[in-house]
């Protein structure tokens, strides 16, 4: 069920001559409106600038084009931060470069309605307000300044300054919530109290909201532009993205496993490539076009299990978003009758079958991995996704040379109502040491997943050592890389062990850090992380070598006072 809702929207120019209030909305349908929501938007144009209508129009206009160009996997407040900050250097820019268009600038609120929830964004002093019930709230506060001579002049708008600080806040939404965003021209003359009456008697006819607010405002003699819109929630959406993806949300895997020569819509399986207690993967081609392909499905035994189901499909969703070489590409399957998904072939190796096979990698080749290893991490960081299982076995090495990251299946992105985290999803020599301590995966934990596998192709062990499903490790200082491979550079150890360093703060911040590192080498080396004091090392230890110091002294001091 998508989240549905209804929309009103008035504007009047009033005793102006001019109206430099603008507003505007886009309201889309199915995923996007599921991925990204609906966005609504107010603006009022600085009174007496020049520029003020163009300020207020170029902004909401930009606004409502460019937020649904981000990627869909970037969370709201940063998707709108992205698009906002630029507009508002262009307004500064245009009031810079032409003096009759000096000082413009403009309000902004906007109110994104996605799933159940809502996001506000708001700077200057238009508002937005809230009925919910018989209660009405003011949602946002007024950026102006607190003396009774310049509460009409703004402390922060677009265009003020080169940087807009803008405010965010969210909350959850019930079906029957009405919100209204109105210009100062609206709020002023009928105070909250004329605009609680209005919503009250008008609580479900948004167009007649919003009519009946501006005409209210002019008629208690307002003398400013008023516009206002209004948006009533009719009906809610379900919480789980994997219920709101309508093309998948009826399937269900094949009943049984397929062999070779079987025939899954318009493919034909040639080989089985995995196997696992969760997913089946296998080859395929494809009947009319003959392209190699990769199907990817689950276990017949979990076909009723809509948590699975829907982590098959939140993983496909996930995989469409990115387009990069450095990931198989997932292919169309327009009719498709089973849940499954198809993507892109390439002939090849995992780098744990390298390893397996005796494979000896070099300081050499390990970095150049590494180097396409962090490229494919950092375009999937720049879409807030979380691989959260890197490791040689889901690092796949073309006849074509190109480093592939697979298997999407513990991925996660913030913000988009998928499951619960499961802070120690992944294989637990790989994972991070926060994470058994119920940390939260971040990109810095996905970057530690990196540096252990490089670890390991080049030394076949592990800088903790092995660590085994439900164990909980004790992490001290890691092991010199160079123990295991002495012919290893100094520049590429230390590397090593700052990718690998217990503490999150001690670690790259971001891939492109790391990559920056093995890319200048030995020509601009990273210095070796500190040594870890004892107390953190092994505190037990620490505490133990106290004590038995005490007792030591105590038991000297009762010789030292018998024999006196």
């Amino acid at each position: 069920m998508p989240l549905k809702f209804t929309l009103g929207q008035a504007t009047e120019t009033g005793p102006r001559s001019r109206n430099e209030d603008f507003c505007g909305a886009v309201t889309p349908v199915a995923e996007t409106l599921a991925a990204k929501g609906a966005l609504f938007a107010v603006a009022d144009g600085v009174s007496g600038g020049a520029g003020g209508r163009e300020a207020a129009e170029l902004t909401v206009r930009g606004l409502l084009s460019d937020y649904y160009a981000t990627p869909d996997t970037w969370e709201v407040t940063a998707a709108l931060d992205k698009v906002i900050e630029p507009l508002n250097r262009w307004v500064v820019a245009q009031g810079s470069a032409n003096r009759d268009l000096a000082g413009m600038a403009s309000t902004l609120s906007v109110l994104v309605l996605r799933g159940t929830r809502y996001i506000l964004g708001h700077v200057g002093d238009t508002r937005i307000y809230r009925l919910r019930g018989n209660d009405m709230t003011l949602l946002t506060v007024d950026h102006v300044w607190d003396r009774p001579d310049m509460r009409h002049v703004l402390k922060r708008a677009i265009g003020l300054d080169a940087h807009v600080a803008m405010d965010y806040s969210e909350g959850a939404t019930q079906a029957g919530d009405v919100f209204v965003l109105a210009s100062d021209g609206v709020w002023e003359p009928l105070g909250d109290l004329g605009i609680h009456q209005t919503l009250l008697l008008h609580r479900e006819f948004p167009q007649r909201i919003a009519e009946e607010l501006v005409r209210k405002a002019l008629a208690a003699g307002g003398q400013d532009n008023a516009t206002a819109m209004a948006v009533r929630v009719e009906e809610l959406p379900s919480e789980d993205l994997g219920d709101l993806l309508a093309e998948g949300r009826q399937l269900r895997p094949p009943s049984r496993k397929l062999a070779p020569g079987m025939i899954l819509d318009d493919f034909e399986i040639t080989e089985v490539l995995h196997d696992s207690r969760a997913t089946l993967v296998y080859l395929a081609r494809h009947l009319t076009t003959g392209q190699q392909a990769v199907i990817k499905t689950l276990q017949p035994i979990l076909a009723d299990d809509p948590f699975s189901c829907n982590g098959l499909l939140q993983e496909e969703w996930l995989a469409k978003r990115i387009v990069a070489h450095y990931f198989p590409q997932v292919l169309p399957c327009p009719g498709r009758n089973l849940l499954y998904y198809a993507m892109s072939w390439h002939k090849g190796e995992t780098l744990e079958q390298k390893l397996t096979r005796g494979h000896y990698f070099t300081a050499v080749e390990a970095a150049g991995i590494g180097i396409r290893l962090l490229k494919g991490l950092g375009a999937l960081h720049r879409l807030n996704i979380l691989h959260r299982d890197i490791k040689p076995n889901n690092l796949h090495l073309g006849d074509d040379d190109r480093l592939r990251i697979l298997d999407m299946g513990v991925a996660v992105t913030v913000g988009l109502g998928q499951e619960p985290l499961a802070s120690n999803a992944g294989t637990p020599s790989y994972l991070a040491p926060e994470l058994f301590s119920n940390g939260t995966p971040s990109v810095s934990s996905d970057l530690y997943s990196a540096g252990v596998t490089l670890y390991h192709l080049l030394t076949r062990h592990y800088p903790y050592g092995e660590i085994e499903p439900f164990q909980h490790p004790r992490f001290g200082a890691p092991i010199p890389p160079t123990r295991y491979r002495p012919d290893l550079p100094g520049w590429l150890e230390n590397i090593l062990l700052k990718a690998c360093a217990r503490d999150p703060e001690s670690r790259f911040e971001t891939a492109e850090e790391f990559l920056l590192a093995l890319e200048r080498g030995e020509h601009q080396p990273v210095l070796p992380p500190p040594r870890m004091p004892l107390a953190q090392r092994n505190p037990l230890l620490l505490w133990q070598a106290i004590a038995a110091l005490s007792l030591i002294t105590n038991l000297l001091l009762i010789f030292l006072i018998a024999v006196s």
